[in-house]
């Protein structure tokens, strides 16, 4: 039996981009993440991956091959999200407004890693945003230079069996060969696909059951809110909270999920109706952690840690990268890097 090829995963929050690569085949053998709670989620679900709790900034290429036991040019798969805070549209207040913000030069630390390991094939994700920064301009100039072929683009993770809307921006590139991404889903798994997979179990599940604090005013209007896709704005003007009276953005603050669609984009406000369309279908309340991190396409058994609150292990969850997504198109480059021929269609 063939070696599983190796990945590294850089900026590996709490392990989805690893998770998807597992799925697709790859052996990922060393992390990099610079968070106490998400490096305690991931080692509760990747056990065997060597991780690194430190500033990427503060790591050595050198340090890290030596570790693996790696020279130039051995790894199959450098994959990585740097931080994308400072390129979010909402950060920058639908781009209306330039943020500056030293993480976004964490980019140049990926490149840093290319240039010492020099990987078979690269996989960078992050916002749309990343697309047109002139960080990526310059990244691919670089890429190029040293003999890759770069496949970039701006997807939507619901195309991919991720029953979530969530546009990001990817990056493929192999050394003298191009990456295609994977096809598109033949179907969409939508909310209630992901949440028929909570099961009976999900009674002793501390991400799915803790009750919610919301005052009997808020709670009389989550009520009368329509099942399936309803809007606060179904209640009419006078029953709107003092809040939002202004708002006129955000509008799908406590708007209701609707069970056959894809669910809107998983935030780190995830288990909040007041920022976003995170109410339940039909219950009154908003979705759980654990219903959220189901749209992201976790499975039902994926550990979180919630050490320091729901605050901080929402922000985990919706920060992480979908690992179906990621599956898909790491199937591909897993493909091409064995020298299968590559199908048309993969499910």
């Amino acid at each position: 039996m063939a070696a599983k090829p190796k990945a590294i995963d850089l900026f590996s929050g709490c392990g989805g981009l690893t998770l998807g690569l597992k799925q697709a085949g790859f052996r990922v053998i060393g992390a990099v993440e610079i968070s106490t709670l998400a490096v305690d989620t991931y080692k509760a679900n990747h056990k065997r991956v060597h991780v690194w709790q430190k500033d990427i900034r503060k790591l050595s290429v050198a340090e890290v091959r030596r570790k693996l036991d790696l020279k130039p040019g051995q790894l199959d798969l450098l994959a990585g999200c740097p931080p994308c805070q400072g390129f979010s549209s909402i950060t920058t207040l639908n781009g209306n407004k330039k943020l500056r913000d030293d993480r976004n030069d964490l980019v140049f630390e990926f490149m840093r890693f290319v240039r010492g390991l020099l990987p078979k094939a690269i996989m960078l994700e992050n916002v749309p945003g990343l697309a047109k920064n002139r960080r990526l301009n310059k990244m691919l100039s670089e890429l190029r230079k040293l003999g890759y072929e770069c496949n970039t683009g701006i997807l939507n993770a619901a195309d991919y069996g991720v029953p979530q809307r969530r546009r990001r921006f990817i990056l493929l590139a192999g050394r003298q060969q191009k990456i295609p991404f994977a096809p598109k889903a033949r179907t969409k798994p939508v909310v209630r696909d992901a949440f028929q997979k909570l099961g009976k179990s999900a009674r002793l599940d501390l991400l799915h059951n803790y009750k919610e604090r919301r005052s009997k005013e808020v709670m009389g209007k989550i009520r009368r809110i329509p099942a399936d896709g309803g809007s606060r704005f179904a209640l009419g003007k006078r029953s709107q909270l003092r809040c939002h009276e202004r708002s006129d953005g955000f509008k799908d603050i406590y708007g209701r999920m609707t069970w056959n669609r894809v669910a809107p984009t998983i935030t780190t406000g995830c288990f909040n109706p007041s920022k976003g369309r995170f109410l339940h279908p039909t219950k009154h309340r908003a979705i759980t952690l654990r219903e959220a991190a189901l749209l992201q396409s976790f499975p039902r058994h994926y550990v979180f840690s919630l050490e320091r609150g729901r605050i901080a292990t929402a922000e985990m969850i919706g920060n992480a990268l979908p690992p179906e997504f990621i599956r898909r198109h790491a199937r591909v480059v897993a493909q091409l890097l064995s020298g299968v021929a590559f199908p048309s269609t993969l499910v």
